[in-house]
């Protein structure tokens, strides 16, 4: 190899974002390595070289599906202030707001079906993938809440409420397109969390 030539860990990380790329707009379930290779200027060998297998591929491009998840909904956490009352409240409309801005489609779009697949496939790829990002959200809307409540039964039962409340909009959305409503629903219902 000429020192001219990107390092594999370069190649893998920019085939690793092309494939996301393509993925945000064709999804996973039918994923298959020709097209894919095809779309991103690699071919079926090189992707199997650097991420060992499709499964390997599936994985990395699942990671990568909930970093960039988690990048945007902790930085809407972030900005709330853990002692404001209101806060685990705030923090929830704010994720509502970007969850429902048109922009997030195919990211949102991704981690559904992601999330579907590793309940009805809980092994392979998708393997661990609905639980993790359960706890993911969970997490960030517990630093949301004032210290207090943070570790009690009551606590646990408010953010898994927020929490159903933007998972059940957000599908709902995905499926239909209606902002308005679902926003209308979900504001509804955080004005009750108490």
């Amino acid at each position: 190899m000429t020192s001219s030539e990107p390092s594999p860990s370069v190649r893998r990380q920019d085939l690793l974002e092309a494939a996301y790329a393509y993925a945000l707009r064709s999804g996973l379930g039918t994923l298959s390595l020709r097209p894919l290779a095809e779309e991103i200027h690699s071919s079926p060998r090189v992707l199997i070289y650097l991420f060992g297998s499709k499964d390997g591929l599936l994985r990395a491009l699942l990671a990568r599906a909930r970093s960039d998840e988690l990048a945007q909904i902790e930085r809407i956490a972030g900005l709330q202030d853990e002692s404001d009352e209101a806060g685990l409240r705030s923090a929830a409309r704010s994720l509502w707001q970007w969850l429902s801005e048109g922009a997030h489609r195919g990211l949102l779009t991704l981690w559904a079906e992601s999330y579907a697949h590793s309940l009805v496939h809980p092994d392979g790829p998708w393997a661990g993938f609905a639980r993790d990002t359960v706890d993911d959200w969970l997490n960030l809307l517990a630093a949301c809440q004032p210290t207090a409540l943070r570790d009690t039964e009551a606590g646990a039962a408010q953010r898994t409420l927020a929490l159903a409340v933007l998972r059940g909009a957000l599908l709902d959305l995905l499926a239909t397109g209606d902002v308005s409503r679902t926003t209308a629903a979900v504001h509804l219902q955080l004005a009750r969390l108490e």
